[in-house]
């Protein structure tokens, strides 16, 4: 039997009466039949239409239809033949520009004037230019060297904001009992108090040697990267006995993508190209709770 998709549209605003018709036109083209469905969904923030095709698309064709769905202002996500929402038992969560709206290290490298070079590093890397995440990070960290460990406190408390969405994902998450995870290679300084105020269920992330008040330019322990993450991932499906297509996992840069590879929902947030092209939803216009809306 042909594998279908369910694709939905995620908008802010009342969706263009338009874009069914320029999807269906464009399945068409490709000998596919896009039937809109109804949902019954609790109260949302967003507006979303979903569509069920007769049979899977080839991932040139979803980037096409994401294009025409940007066209009209709105997000695309689509989700797995087989999918059940109420399956879902683990959130996992990458955090710098995804969970908050900063790159740590490069807003404490911002207090030395040092923003440009460490940013510079970062970009690549998130883009996938850079494929040693780990060599990355001890570049990096290593500028940091000398800095005072108050800038820490500083970052947090002056430049640190939750994303859109956040606080409503976590909350309602955590109502439903899912096992949420926050796995960073940012540096657990953060993690834990974002644990903390989010109730994270667990957090994963790099330690940043202090001696003396002051950042050695070094990191304890092994580097969290992409594996890791992808590897923290694996122990709780298997702590909670079950597989990744449980799991919804919500990233934004290359290192996201293991642990969303085989995920019941991969969501790339506001990210970077190549997550996008390879993410079950893209969200680019609404916030992180409208995941809500994918497993209702």
């Amino acid at each position: 039997m042909p594998s279908r998709l369910t694709l939905v549209s995620l908008s802010d605003k009342p969706i263009s009466s338009g874009l069914g018709a320029d999807l269906a036109k464009h399945a068409r083209i490709l000998g596919i039949e896009l039937q809109q469905i109804s949902k019954d969904l609790p109260n949302s923030p967003y507006f979303s239409e979903w569509w069920q095709t007769s049979d899977t698309l080839m991932p040139e064709a979803r980037l096409v239809m994401r294009n025409i769905a940007a066209q009209h202002d709105t997000d695309l996500a689509f989700l797995h033949d087989g999918f059940k929402s109420e399956e879902v038992k683990i959130l996992a969560m990458d955090m710098d520009s995804t969970l908050i709206n900063i790159e740590c290290i490069d807003e404490i490298a911002d207090f030395t004037g040092k923003k440009s070079a460490v940013s510079e590093i970062t970009e690549a890397t998130m883009r996938g230019e850079i494929k040693d995440f780990e060599e990355s990070l001890r570049r990096r960290v290593a500028l940091l060297a000398g800095i005072s460990e108050e800038v820490l406190e500083s970052v947090y408390q002056e430049r640190l904001r939750l994303n859109p969405g956040a606080a409503e994902l976590l909350q309602a998450a955590n109502h439903r009992g899912i096992y949420t995870l926050l796995v960073s290679g940012g540096f657990t300084f953060f993690t834990e108090k974002l644990q903390k105020t989010l109730g994270f269920t667990q957090s994963q992330a790099n330690t940043l040697e202090i001696v003396d008040g002051k950042l050695t330019g070094k990191v304890l322990g092994d580097i969290v990267d992409g594996s890791a993450k992808a590897s923290y991932l694996t122990k709780v499906c298997s702590l909670l006995n079950c597989s990744r297509s449980n799991a919804i996992v919500i990233g934004d840069g290359s290192n996201d993508l293991p642990m969303m590879q085989g995920s019941g929902i991969s969501i790339a947030f506001r990210a970077k190209p190549i997550v996008k092209e390879k993410a079950d939803a893209a969200f680019d216009r609404v916030g992180l709770d409208a995941a809500l809306l994918l497993i209702a």
